[in-house]
């Protein structure tokens, strides 16, 4: 049976009739907001290819961190950038770390709201690389014993949850048994999974101060071409113990997040990255497009493909709307 008996525009006539048909849901639970902090005092410092983004002090962060609150938003990754860089990134698992600090004050000044770690070494060394550098390449396994203390430290703060996106080899095994062993059985591990090798990431290099000082990360991130592989990845990781697994970026990949999703029954994140946003920042400040309908379709996009969990630069403005 088809036309005129059947009409698909009498399901889209208003938009009372829209959302009672309307296949898939945004929702504010749905959002992490990632933030960017450094050391000092009363600094708020806009990063120029993500308006409305800052790298801030803790003092500054936890104001930000009250007002996330407040949204609703129920999560925040915060990204560290160190005072000092060394070749090991020795900042990054110290105890007195940006993270640690920051960890510790967000926690006792803005309870409820969960604390997602990133757990990396590109912001701490000063060669911009994820990890051990050893006849001018990342040494896996040297790189695991490091990341596993980064993460045993920022459990030991505070974090609620921790998320290694290096794409060490075996790094989430590492991480799960040194939590474990120390009695942090009930941190989860989110997984950045299938992360791939993107140009949509400029901003955050920017940002975060991480852009390697040779090479680049082609040998241990994803080729982009690839999308049988995300799955070897992510399966592996959920063997090895991850509770929530990450696909990244997200609006290129939005095949794998489906794939991801179809094929595994585990939580699935997907990171909007900050390419993707200074994108759809510049053409709307140009008058290009209507940013704010832009965000809300991308946003959607990306759960349809599947997602359960979205970590968006957006997630402030999109609270405000959902």
């Amino acid at each position: 049976m088809g036309f005129p008996v059947v009409r698909m525009r009498r399901l889209r006539q208003n938009e009372n009739m829209r959302r009672l048909v309307r296949e898939t849901s945004l929702s504010i639970d749905d959002l992490i907001y990632p933030l960017f902090v450094r050391p000092g005092k009363n600094v708020k410092n806009e990063i120029k290819s993500m308006p409305g983004n800052y790298q801030m002090s803790v003092d500054q962060l936890i104001v930000e961190c009250k007002k996330v609150r407040e949204l609703g938003i129920p999560a925040v990754m915060l990204f560290g950038i160190p005072e000092k860089k060394d070749e090991l990134g020795s900042e990054a698992y110290s105890d007195d770390g940006i993270i640690q600090k920051a960890v510790r004050s967000v926690k006792k000044e803005v309870p409820g709201l969960l604390i997602v770690t990133d757990v990396c070494f590109c912001e701490y060394t000063d060669h911009g690389h994820c990890g051990v550098i050893k006849n001018g390449t990342v040494d896996n396994d040297e790189t695991l014993k490091l990341l596993a203390r980064q993460a045993l430290s920022h459990a030991s703060a505070g974090a609620d949850m921790v998320a290694p996106s290096d794409m060490m080899d075996g790094r989430v095994g590492a991480i799960r048994n040194i939590l474990d062993g120390n009695g942090f059985t009930g941190t989860p591990v989110m997984a950045y999974s299938a992360k791939y090798a993107s140009a949509f990431y400029g901003p955050f290099r920017d940002a975060a101060g991480s852009a390697p000082q040779f090479g680049d990360r082609k040998a241990y991130q994803m080729d982009p071409a690839n999308g049988d592989e995300a799955l070897r990845e992510v399966e592996l990781d959920i063997m090895e113990g991850a509770d929530i697994v990450m696909v990244k970026p997200a609006l290129s990949y939005l095949d794998i997040i489906f794939r991801v999703k179809n094929e595994f029954n585990i939580p699935v994140a997907a990171y909007n990255v900050s390419g993707e946003f200074a994108c759809i920042k510049a053409a709307d400040r140009n008058g290009w497009i209507d940013g704010e309908r832009v965000m809300m379709e991308v946003l959607f996009s990306i759960k349809r493909a599947g997602a359960d969990i979205i970590l968006t630069y957006f997630a402030k403005n999109a609270a405000r709307l959902l």
